[in-house]
């Protein structure tokens, strides 16, 4: 039986293949990289300082998924002029020292990094208008523990309430503080972010914007009030900014906060941050939380041998809790 078609006919011939470069497994080496810091994200877009010089980039094809956030350091290729139009690639993340990571809410599986490789977490709060929010400020430590960062807590209007109602709650834990008062003098926390790189979180309207425009005068950051009928702040920061301290060091403004999930914190990840009582968990039963209703947990064999300050128990305990109390 002869075919449809003849060798003459058209519809033998065969497509015009797609001409493709042979595969390889050699990648570049970007010798001629340069490393810089990411200073802000917006939209896929990265500004970027190499030296002095602040430079546009786009993310390179071979990263593939890996996020780049506010605080990595990078090497990248191409126009780094820092001229009006030009464009770099980042070709590279370099290993973080430490991420700041939370869930948008506790049943939330996926972790967003927020900044990478700050030393500090500074937690901004105010003393009144609006009122201070202990379990917001728990979750923010219990982040900070976990990430392997500093805290300190930051209290702000100190003009308009007693600071010791909310030490009193913090104390046993060891955290350092500091306190400012609209116009006040800020030198204790300028000592406190010298030669460091430190991250500012906060819900709106605390006043973090203020300090950092007090802290860097060129920051220019917007300022926003509080609604007098919600007692919220309105959104002024809307992306994470690092900027650099005229006497050294490094501060990241990030946007206010009105959630901070941490379904990505396990209890063995959070008492590790303190040795001395990790040290007394040894005789806990297998799977101990060292939770409150915990059975034979050696904590509270600890408080009742005088081993250890119960208040620092309690004040654990609470930050452990944190991390499933809704914050309302």
């Amino acid at each position: 039986m002869t075919g449809r078609y003849s060798d003459q006919d058209q519809e033998h011939y065969e497509r015009p293949r797609r001409h493709t470069r042979p595969r390889t497994k050699d990648r570049p080496t970007y010798d001629d990289a340069v490393e810089g810091s990411v200073v802000t994200v917006d939209r896929g877009r990265y500004t970027v300082l190499v030296g002095e010089q602040v430079v546009s980039a786009m993310k390179a094809r071979p990263l593939g998924r890996k996020g780049v956030v506010v605080g990595d350091r990078v090497r990248v290729v191409g126009d780094t002029s820092g001229d009006a139009g030009s464009l770099a690639r980042i070709v590279q993340v370099t290993e973080r020292i430490t991420t700041l990571r939370r869930t948008a809410d506790d049943d939330d599986p996926v972790e967003r990094i927020i900044v990478s490789n700050a030393e500090q977490l500074v937690v901004v709060t105010a003393l009144a208008d609006p009122d201070p929010q202990p379990r917001l400020i728990d979750r923010a430590l219990v982040a900070a523990y976990v990430a392997g960062m500093q805290p300190v807590l930051c209290l702000t209007k100190a003009d308009l309430a007693d600071p010791e109602t909310l030490l009193s709650t913090y104390r046993s834990l060891g955290v350092p503080w500091v306190v400012s008062a609209r116009g006040g003098d800020l030198g204790e926390l300028r000592e406190r972010l010298r030669e460091r790189t430190s991250v500012l979180v906060g819900s709106s309207g605390v006043g973090k914007s203020t300090l950092v425009n007090a802290l860097v005068p060129t920051a220019d950051r917007q300022v926003g009030v509080v609604n007098a009928v919600t007692g919220r702040g309105r959104h002024t920061s809307t992306s994470a900014y690092m900027l650099a301290l005229p006497g050294g060091g490094w501060i990241i403004d990030t946007p206010g906060i009105r959630s901070f999930g941490l379904a990505h914190v396990r209890p063995e990840d959070l008492i590790g941050a303190f040795p001395d009582l990790d040290e007394m968990t040894g005789g806990c039963p297998r799977g101990c939380t060292h939770g409150t209703q915990e059975p034979e947990c050696g904590l509270d064999e600890a408080v009742r041998a005088g081993e250890t300050d119960p208040d620092r128990v309690s004040s654990f305990r609470r930050l452990l809790s944190a991390r499933s109390e809704p914050l309302h």
